[in-house]
């Protein structure tokens, strides 16, 4: 994996633990801070997860190097941009922020518009086997 890949893979690690352990230590844990807990983690672990999937296929335009269909790949087409979104709904409601639940939402809608660029990439370089991929993927 190339050096820039890596460093976005592994860069969210000591911002998030830094955060989680500031965000422990402040208010009570109560229901809401215990789901954004849980959501921060699986949304870090499947982010991480999907950006190892993608390896040197990584990049912040849309380029189709390489289809990847493999790991959580195999079921959702852009988990880059839901894991992202899992995360940061997560650190919103662990620090008791619910408007950055708005933010997410309207990052959400930039992310779909990121989607279609990359899937119309997609199309374009792969053709038949992009669209029998997305038939067989959610997002």
């Amino acid at each position: 994996m190339r050096a820039e890949a890596w460093f976005v893979t592994i860069a969210p690690f000591p911002v998030i633990g830094a955060l989680l352990i500031i965000g422990g230590a402040r208010g009570a844990w109560d229901s809401v801070k215990v789901a954004g807990l849980v959501c921060t983690v699986v949304g870090l672990v499947l982010l991480t997860v999907a950006r190892l999937n993608l390896g040197d296929s990584f990049s912040v335009t849309p380029q189709a190097k390489k289809l990847v269909t493999r790991g959580v790949y195999s079921r959702i087409r852009h988990p880059v941009y839901v894991f992202s979104a899992v995360l940061m709904a997560g650190l919103g409601l662990y620090f008791h922020l619910l408007w950055v639940l708005l933010v997410v939402a309207l990052i959400l809608v930039v992310q779909l518009v990121r989607a279609r660029r990359e899937e119309h990439v997609l199309e374009e370089a792969f053709g038949e086997e992009y669209r029998a991929y997305r038939r067989s993927t959610w997002f």
